[in-house]
Formats: C-alpha cells, structure tokens, sequence
C-alpha cells in the first residue's frame, strides 16, 4: 500500500504535533500505539493522522481535529493520560507538542 497523506480538510481545524526522540522499537510501544489509534477514533470530531519516523529516532505524528472540544477531549482521555505518563517513564528521550488552528489546506495527488 503506497503511503499518502491525509486529504486536505475543510477549515478552519485544528492539528496537535507531536514530535518525539525515543529508540527504534521500544518494548510494549507498537501494541500501545495500536491501541491509541483506536481509541482515538472513537472521539467525535476526530479527523485522521499521520506519522513518519527516521532511522536515528525521531519521529512526528500530526492529528487533526474538527475543533478544540474534540482535541481536548482526546488530551484529557483517561487511556490515553496513562500510556502518555508510561512513554515518559519508558520510552521517550524528549518530546513536544505544538496545537495549531488550521486556516488554509490543500492538497496535490498525481494521476
């Protein structure tokens, strides 16, 4: 299956970014990740991701969301909040996050 990115969206939306240094494949991660993908789809106003990592570590995952209700909602749910608290105990080196509010999107896909 040939990777693409996420269509563009109608704005405004909004993004969560969340750029992490951890090792290639740390013990528990893929199931953990597995599981988030999940439960966030379950949010209402969810509206995709994507993710790439390099070889060295770092990796940046951008979710986007309908409006600030349904980002917050997937911040604050409960899953969620326990395998953020695991990562920075067991996996990551470093990490942030940036929310932005999308005001322009498009896109491009060759025929």
């Amino acid at each position: 299956m040939t990777p693409k990115p996420v269509a563009g969206l109608e704005p405004p939306y909004y993004t969560a970014v969340f750029t992490s240094v951890r090792p290639d494949h740390p013990e528990g991660y893929a199931e953990t990740s597995a599981r988030m993908q999940e439960l966030v789809q379950e949010i209402p106003g969810y509206l995709g991701y994507e993710s790439a990592r390099t070889p060295g570590g770092l990796g940046i995952t951008v979710a986007y969301f309908r409006d600030l209700d349904a980002l917050t909602a997937w911040q604050h749910h409960a899953e969620h909040q326990a395998a953020k608290r695991h990562g920075r105990e067991h996996w990551y080196e470093s990490y942030s996050v940036h929310i932005g509010r999308v005001e322009r999107s498009y896109g491009f896909e060759r025929n």
